[in-house]
Protein backbone atom coordinates (compact mmCIF):
# COMPACT_ATOMS: atom_id res chain seq x y z
CA UNK A 1 0.00 0.00 0.00
CA UNK A 2 1.35 3.53 -0.81
CA UNK A 3 1.02 5.75 2.58
CA UNK A 4 1.60 9.62 3.09
CA UNK A 5 2.31 10.40 6.70
CA UNK A 6 1.77 14.26 7.53
CA UNK A 7 4.09 14.98 10.25
CA UNK A 8 6.24 11.57 10.06
CA UNK A 9 8.89 13.01 11.47
CA UNK A 10 7.67 13.96 14.94
CA UNK A 11 6.72 12.20 17.93
CA UNK A 12 3.46 10.27 16.78
CA UNK A 13 4.23 10.24 13.34
CA UNK A 14 7.97 8.31 13.47
CA UNK A 15 6.14 5.63 15.28
CA UNK A 16 3.39 5.79 12.25
CA UNK A 17 5.70 5.63 10.01
CA UNK A 18 7.68 2.71 11.52
CA UNK A 19 4.52 0.31 11.70
CA UNK A 20 3.50 1.08 8.41
CA UNK A 21 6.90 0.47 7.08
CA UNK A 22 7.25 -2.55 9.04
CA UNK A 23 3.75 -4.26 7.74
CA UNK A 24 5.81 -3.58 4.12
CA UNK A 25 3.66 -0.44 2.85
CA UNK A 26 5.26 2.55 0.46
CA UNK A 27 5.57 4.96 2.76
CA UNK A 28 6.07 8.85 1.99
CA UNK A 29 6.45 11.71 4.42
CA UNK A 30 5.21 15.30 3.97
CA UNK A 31 6.88 17.39 6.81
CA UNK A 32 8.94 20.94 7.16
CA UNK A 33 12.01 19.45 8.34
CA UNK A 34 14.56 16.74 6.84
CA UNK A 35 14.80 13.27 8.26
CA UNK A 36 17.42 11.17 7.53
CA UNK A 37 17.02 8.22 9.91
CA UNK A 38 13.40 8.17 8.14
CA UNK A 39 15.23 7.86 4.65
CA UNK A 40 17.64 5.25 6.28
CA UNK A 41 14.59 3.27 7.33
CA UNK A 42 13.01 3.02 3.95
CA UNK A 43 10.67 5.69 4.05
CA UNK A 44 10.68 8.93 1.01
CA UNK A 45 10.58 12.01 2.46
CA UNK A 46 9.59 15.23 0.89
CA UNK A 47 9.90 18.58 2.31
CA UNK A 48 6.73 21.25 2.61
CA UNK A 49 4.44 23.00 4.80
CA UNK A 50 0.81 22.28 4.84
CA UNK A 51 0.06 25.96 3.99
CA UNK A 52 1.92 25.82 0.86
CA UNK A 53 -1.25 24.36 -1.73
CA UNK A 54 0.74 22.78 -4.86
CA UNK A 55 2.98 21.25 -2.25
CA UNK A 56 0.33 19.35 -0.75
CA UNK A 57 -1.45 18.23 -3.69
CA UNK A 58 2.16 16.55 -5.35
CA UNK A 59 2.24 14.56 -1.89
CA UNK A 60 -0.87 12.82 -2.22
CA UNK A 61 -0.06 11.87 -6.00
CA UNK A 62 -0.24 8.38 -5.79
CA UNK A 63 -1.62 7.77 -2.71
CA UNK A 64 -4.02 5.50 -1.40
CA UNK A 65 -4.07 5.99 2.11
CA UNK A 66 -3.18 9.67 3.86
CA UNK A 67 -2.18 9.66 7.68
CA UNK A 68 -2.58 13.36 8.66
CA UNK A 69 -0.58 13.38 11.56
CA UNK A 70 0.98 16.96 11.51
CA UNK A 71 -0.23 19.90 13.94
CA UNK A 72 0.41 22.96 15.34
CA UNK A 73 0.28 22.20 19.07
CA UNK A 74 0.46 23.99 22.21
CA UNK A 75 -1.66 26.41 24.37
CA UNK A 76 0.04 29.79 23.85
CA UNK A 77 0.06 31.54 20.36
CA UNK A 78 -1.91 33.93 17.99
CA UNK A 79 -5.13 32.99 16.65
CA UNK A 80 -3.72 33.08 12.99
CA UNK A 81 -0.95 30.74 13.83
CA UNK A 82 -2.92 27.90 14.82
CA UNK A 83 -5.74 28.47 12.44
CA UNK A 84 -3.17 28.78 9.34
CA UNK A 85 -1.59 25.32 9.82
CA UNK A 86 -4.29 22.93 12.11
CA UNK A 87 -7.05 24.66 9.99
CA UNK A 88 -5.87 25.88 6.21
CA UNK A 89 -3.20 22.88 6.54
CA UNK A 90 -6.27 20.77 7.04
CA UNK A 91 -8.09 22.26 4.08
CA UNK A 92 -5.13 21.42 1.73
CA UNK A 93 -4.70 18.18 2.64
CA UNK A 94 -8.44 17.36 1.85
CA UNK A 95 -8.31 19.12 -1.34
CA UNK A 96 -5.18 17.32 -2.34
CA UNK A 97 -6.73 13.93 -1.24
CA UNK A 98 -9.91 14.90 -3.53
CA UNK A 99 -7.68 15.78 -6.35
CA UNK A 100 -5.52 13.41 -6.47
CA UNK A 101 -8.17 10.36 -5.88
CA UNK A 102 -6.95 9.31 -1.94
CA UNK A 103 -9.24 6.61 -0.90
CA UNK A 104 -8.82 7.01 3.09
CA UNK A 105 -7.53 10.34 5.57
CA UNK A 106 -6.93 9.33 8.54
CA UNK A 107 -6.79 12.35 10.58
CA UNK A 108 -5.25 12.99 14.20
CA UNK A 109 -7.20 15.38 16.46
CA UNK A 110 -7.59 15.37 20.40
CA UNK A 111 -9.73 14.77 23.08
CA UNK A 112 -9.30 18.51 23.76
CA UNK A 113 -11.53 19.41 20.99
CA UNK A 114 -14.35 18.45 23.44
CA UNK A 115 -13.24 19.49 26.51
CA UNK A 116 -15.38 22.30 28.15
CA UNK A 117 -13.56 22.59 31.27
CA UNK A 118 -15.76 20.60 33.47
CA UNK A 119 -15.11 17.03 34.59
CA UNK A 120 -15.41 14.07 31.69
CA UNK A 121 -14.86 10.53 33.48
CA UNK A 122 -15.71 8.12 31.30
CA UNK A 123 -16.90 9.92 28.40
CA UNK A 124 -17.72 9.00 24.82
CA UNK A 125 -17.85 10.22 21.34
CA UNK A 126 -21.29 11.73 22.26
CA UNK A 127 -19.90 14.59 23.78
CA UNK A 128 -20.32 17.99 22.13
CA UNK A 129 -17.86 20.42 21.23
CA UNK A 130 -17.77 23.69 23.73
CA UNK A 131 -19.29 27.01 22.63
CA UNK A 132 -16.17 28.76 24.07
CA UNK A 133 -12.15 27.95 23.77
CA UNK A 134 -9.88 28.79 26.60
CA UNK A 135 -7.14 28.60 23.70
CA UNK A 136 -6.45 28.49 20.00
CA UNK A 137 -5.42 24.75 19.61
CA UNK A 138 -8.57 22.90 20.70
CA UNK A 139 -10.73 25.61 18.83
CA UNK A 140 -8.34 25.14 15.20
CA UNK A 141 -8.16 21.03 16.25
CA UNK A 142 -11.93 21.21 16.13
CA UNK A 143 -12.58 22.94 13.58
CA UNK A 144 -10.52 20.93 11.17
CA UNK A 145 -11.93 17.79 12.84
CA UNK A 146 -15.74 18.76 11.90
CA UNK A 147 -14.56 19.20 8.19
CA UNK A 148 -12.50 15.62 7.72
CA UNK A 149 -15.56 14.67 9.06
CA UNK A 150 -17.81 16.09 6.88
CA UNK A 151 -15.49 15.38 3.70
CA UNK A 152 -16.45 11.47 4.17
CA UNK A 153 -18.17 10.09 1.03
CA UNK A 154 -18.73 6.14 1.36
CA UNK A 155 -17.82 6.00 -2.15
CA UNK A 156 -15.08 8.72 -2.42
CA UNK A 157 -12.76 9.65 0.04
CA UNK A 158 -13.32 7.91 3.08
CA UNK A 159 -12.77 9.67 6.20
CA UNK A 160 -12.10 9.07 10.45
CA UNK A 161 -11.39 10.70 13.31
CA UNK A 162 -9.29 9.44 15.86
CA UNK A 163 -8.67 11.74 19.49
CA UNK A 164 -5.33 10.04 21.34
CA UNK A 165 -5.42 11.32 24.62
CA UNK A 166 -1.85 12.40 26.62
CA UNK A 167 0.13 10.40 24.25
CA UNK A 168 3.70 9.17 26.07
CA UNK A 169 6.55 6.94 25.58
CA UNK A 170 10.44 6.93 24.37
CA UNK A 171 11.48 9.64 22.35
CA UNK A 172 9.18 12.01 23.69
CA UNK A 173 9.84 15.89 22.49
CA UNK A 174 7.91 17.30 24.27
CA UNK A 175 5.32 16.35 27.23
CA UNK A 176 7.58 14.35 29.41
CA UNK A 177 10.98 16.60 29.01
CA UNK A 178 8.96 19.39 30.01
CA UNK A 179 7.17 17.70 32.35
CA UNK A 180 11.09 16.62 34.19
CA UNK A 181 12.04 20.05 33.09
CA UNK A 182 9.39 22.19 35.13
CA UNK A 183 10.26 19.75 38.24
CA UNK A 184 13.79 20.27 38.34
CA UNK A 185 13.44 23.71 38.27
CA UNK A 186 11.03 23.78 41.26
CA UNK A 187 8.08 25.07 38.76
CA UNK A 188 5.61 22.13 39.48
CA UNK A 189 2.89 21.91 41.82
CA UNK A 190 -0.41 19.88 42.26
CA UNK A 191 -3.54 21.62 40.92
CA UNK A 192 -6.66 21.25 42.98
CA UNK A 193 -7.39 18.50 45.30
CA UNK A 194 -5.04 15.94 43.45
CA UNK A 195 -8.03 13.35 42.86
CA UNK A 196 -8.65 13.91 39.17
CA UNK A 197 -8.13 10.86 36.95
CA UNK A 198 -6.92 11.38 33.20
CA UNK A 199 -6.48 9.07 30.02
CA UNK A 200 -3.39 8.33 28.75
CA UNK A 201 -2.20 7.40 25.40
CA UNK A 202 0.80 4.96 25.27
CA UNK A 203 2.49 5.91 21.48
CA UNK A 204 2.65 3.11 20.32
CA UNK A 205 -0.73 1.92 20.98
CA UNK A 206 -1.73 5.46 19.36
CA UNK A 207 0.31 4.36 16.29
CA UNK A 208 -1.19 1.19 15.80
CA UNK A 209 -4.92 2.29 15.94
CA UNK A 210 -4.04 4.92 13.22
CA UNK A 211 -3.25 0.93 11.04
CA UNK A 212 -6.48 -0.24 12.67
CA UNK A 213 -8.51 2.70 11.45
CA UNK A 214 -7.40 2.35 8.12
CA UNK A 215 -7.97 -1.24 8.20
CA UNK A 216 -11.76 -0.69 9.40
CA UNK A 217 -12.64 1.82 6.75
CA UNK A 218 -11.24 -0.74 3.53
CA UNK A 219 -14.03 -2.47 5.23
CA UNK A 220 -16.43 -1.11 6.72
CA UNK A 221 -18.60 1.43 5.80
CA UNK A 222 -20.26 2.79 9.14
CA UNK A 223 -17.31 3.77 10.78
CA UNK A 224 -16.30 6.72 7.86
CA UNK A 225 -17.59 10.03 8.79
CA UNK A 226 -17.26 9.22 12.44
CA UNK A 227 -14.62 10.44 15.44
CA UNK A 228 -12.91 7.99 18.04
CA UNK A 229 -11.52 8.35 21.55
CA UNK A 230 -8.00 6.40 21.68
CA UNK A 231 -6.58 5.54 25.11
CA UNK A 232 -5.25 2.79 27.15
CA UNK A 233 -8.50 1.39 28.89
CA UNK A 234 -8.09 2.43 32.45
CA UNK A 235 -7.65 5.91 33.65
CA UNK A 236 -4.90 7.23 35.59
CA UNK A 237 -4.90 9.24 38.78
CA UNK A 238 -3.26 12.44 36.92
CA UNK A 239 -0.64 13.24 40.16
CA UNK A 240 0.07 9.59 41.11
CA UNK A 241 1.40 9.01 37.51
CA UNK A 242 2.97 12.18 37.22
CA UNK A 243 4.86 11.17 40.56
CA UNK A 244 5.59 7.64 39.12
CA UNK A 245 7.49 9.73 36.54
CA UNK A 246 9.52 11.98 38.60
CA UNK A 247 10.49 8.88 40.73
CA UNK A 248 11.97 6.91 37.78
CA UNK A 249 13.53 9.68 36.50
CA UNK A 250 15.32 9.84 39.87
CA UNK A 251 13.73 12.51 41.15
CA UNK A 252 11.06 14.35 44.18
CA UNK A 253 7.73 14.11 44.05
CA UNK A 254 5.37 17.12 43.27
CA UNK A 255 5.29 18.57 46.93
CA UNK A 256 3.79 21.93 46.18
CA UNK A 257 0.07 23.11 45.92
CA UNK A 258 -2.37 25.38 44.93
CA UNK A 259 -6.19 25.72 44.44
CA UNK A 260 -7.89 25.44 41.57
CA UNK A 261 -9.89 28.36 41.43
CA UNK A 262 -6.56 29.72 42.37
CA UNK A 263 -4.33 28.64 39.50
CA UNK A 264 -7.24 29.09 37.28
CA UNK A 265 -7.05 33.30 38.53
CA UNK A 266 -3.01 33.15 38.23
CA UNK A 267 -3.39 32.22 34.65
CA UNK A 268 -6.21 34.79 34.03
CA UNK A 269 -3.24 37.32 35.17
CA UNK A 270 -0.89 35.87 33.33
CA UNK A 271 -2.20 35.60 29.99
CA UNK A 272 -3.16 39.57 30.27
CA UNK A 273 0.26 40.60 31.25
CA UNK A 274 2.27 38.30 28.29
CA UNK A 275 -0.69 39.79 25.49
CA UNK A 276 -0.20 42.70 26.88
CA UNK A 277 3.57 43.36 27.11
CA UNK A 278 4.05 40.94 24.02
CA UNK A 279 6.09 39.11 26.36
CA UNK A 280 8.15 36.27 24.58
CA UNK A 281 7.40 32.24 25.60
CA UNK A 282 3.95 31.49 27.25
CA UNK A 283 2.94 31.88 30.66
CA UNK A 284 3.75 29.49 33.35
CA UNK A 285 0.13 28.89 34.02
CA UNK A 286 -3.23 29.55 31.74
CA UNK A 287 -6.65 29.13 32.52
CA UNK A 288 -6.68 26.07 29.87
CA UNK A 289 -3.83 24.52 31.41
CA UNK A 290 -5.14 25.30 35.43
CA UNK A 291 -8.44 23.21 34.07
CA UNK A 292 -6.54 20.28 32.44
CA UNK A 293 -3.87 20.17 35.84
CA UNK A 294 -7.15 20.35 37.89
CA UNK A 295 -10.32 18.34 35.90
CA UNK A 296 -10.93 14.59 35.06
CA UNK A 297 -10.52 14.01 31.80
CA UNK A 298 -10.83 10.16 30.68
CA UNK A 299 -12.18 8.41 27.39
CA UNK A 300 -14.01 5.52 26.92
CA UNK A 301 -12.53 3.42 24.33
CA UNK A 302 -15.69 1.38 23.98
CA UNK A 303 -16.32 2.43 20.40
CA UNK A 304 -12.95 2.16 18.91
CA UNK A 305 -12.66 -1.64 20.19
CA UNK A 306 -15.81 -2.35 18.66
CA UNK A 307 -15.78 -0.64 15.28
CA UNK A 308 -11.85 -0.33 14.86
CA UNK A 309 -10.90 -3.56 16.58
CA UNK A 310 -8.30 -1.23 18.88
CA UNK A 311 -6.74 -3.39 21.37
CA UNK A 312 -4.01 -1.70 23.00
CA UNK A 313 -0.92 -3.88 22.99
CA UNK A 314 0.96 -2.32 25.52
CA UNK A 315 -0.10 -2.05 29.03
CA UNK A 316 1.05 1.50 30.97
CA UNK A 317 3.03 -0.35 33.24
CA UNK A 318 5.27 -1.70 30.48
CA UNK A 319 5.22 1.64 28.49
CA UNK A 320 6.74 3.11 31.73
CA UNK A 321 9.69 0.33 31.55
CA UNK A 322 10.28 0.67 27.84
CA UNK A 323 10.30 4.76 28.48
CA UNK A 324 13.01 4.35 31.50
CA UNK A 325 16.04 4.34 29.24
CA UNK A 326 14.98 7.58 28.29
CA UNK A 327 13.51 8.73 31.64
CA UNK A 328 17.28 8.22 33.19
CA UNK A 329 18.71 10.19 29.98
CA UNK A 330 16.33 12.91 30.84
CA UNK A 331 16.44 12.80 34.72
CA UNK A 332 20.00 12.93 34.33
CA UNK A 333 20.32 16.13 32.07
CA UNK A 334 17.71 17.87 34.38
Amino acid sequence: MKTLVTGGGGFLGRYLVEQLLARGDEVRVFARGDYPQLTTCGAEVVRGDLRDTAAVRLACRDIETVYHAAAVPGVWGSREFYFSTNVVGTRNILNGCCDAGVARLIYTSSPSVVFDGSDHVDGDESLPYPDRWLCHYPWSKAIAEQEVLAAHRSDGLRTVSLRPHLIWGPRDNHLIPQLLQRASRGQLRRVGDGSNVVSVSYVENAAAAHLSADAALRSQANVGGRAYFINEPEAVNLWDWINEILQRAGMSPVSGRISAPAAFRVGAVLETVWRGLRLRGEPRMTRFVALQLSRSHSYSIAAASRDLGYRPAISTAEGMQRMQADLDRWGARD
